[in-house]
């Protein structure tokens, strides 16, 4: 198996970006998530509503860069700023119909499940299969894209297993990840969907891929071999 995608998200439900190397912590990908969009009530921005989240319409149209010392939020008319801006704030207020800051992982992170996420090319082409098309892996939001044989769902049986990753990154998979109606939600150039999380829901429990916890830290980068340890 080849590690064939790496994405990282600095600010939480905002798109992300493509990395061809990065540096793996005990808290998952370096810069991953932490910061996140949040209101006056003190809820996340998300494509969900949850008690943790609040769906905030636009933020896909916004975009997060890393940078130094704090990451930098694209606006959809090219307009860049940092996330301590003021100006950065309130033109993403606008955007999003609310006003709201964002805001750096205090005590309880935000990750929805756990630190580091991954899904086969193996489940996309299941799910091409399934729908009749292809189906993009930006929909997943995964860290980590895993280039594998047959058409099926892989990842569930990762459980209870370690990945390695090149030669220093050891991964522990903890659970499968459970979809929401984020995948069928139009972004990056993938148009709205309306089937994709039904489809999921019905040939698999509502689930694609799997987080992991890091076991050893390190870095990896794009073709390092993935292989699993029983």
């Amino acid at each position: 198996m080849t590690l064939v995608e790496i994405r990282r998200f600095p600010i939480k439900s905002l798109l992300g970006e493509r990395l061809s190397t990065v540096e793996v912590e005990q808290r998952g990908l370096a810069g991953d998530r932490l910061w996140a969009v949040r209101d006056a009530d003190g809820k996340l921005g998300s494509g969900k509503n949850t008690r943790r989240f609040r769906r905030m319409p636009g933020l896909f149209t916004l975009r997060g860069h890393c940078g130094d010392p704090v990451p930098v939020v694209e606006l959809p008319d090219g307009r860049r700023f940092g996330v301590a801006e003021t100006a950065g704030h309130e033109a993403v207020s606008e955007v999003v119909g609310r006003p709201v800051t964002i805001e750096r992982e205090a005590s309880v992170p935000h990750h929805d499940e756990g630190p580091v996420s991954l899904i086969s090319t193996a489940s996309l082409r299941r799910l091409h299969d399934l729908l009749g098309e292809p189906v993009d892996p930006v929909r997943f939001r995964a860290n980590l894209l895993v280039d594998t044989p047959g058409s099926d769902f892989p990842e569930d049986g990762w459980l209870g297993r370690t990945i390695r990753i090149g030669s220093e990154v050891v991964l522990r998979p903890r659970r499968r990840l459970t979809r929401c109606v984020m995948v069928d939600l139009a972004q990056e150039g993938a148009p709205e969907h309306g089937q994709i999380l039904r489809t999921v829901a019905e040939c698999n429990d509502m689930t694609l891929g799997v987080w992991a916890t890091v076991e050893r830290p390190g870095r990896i980068a794009l073709l390092d071999t993935v292989g699993l340890v029983s």
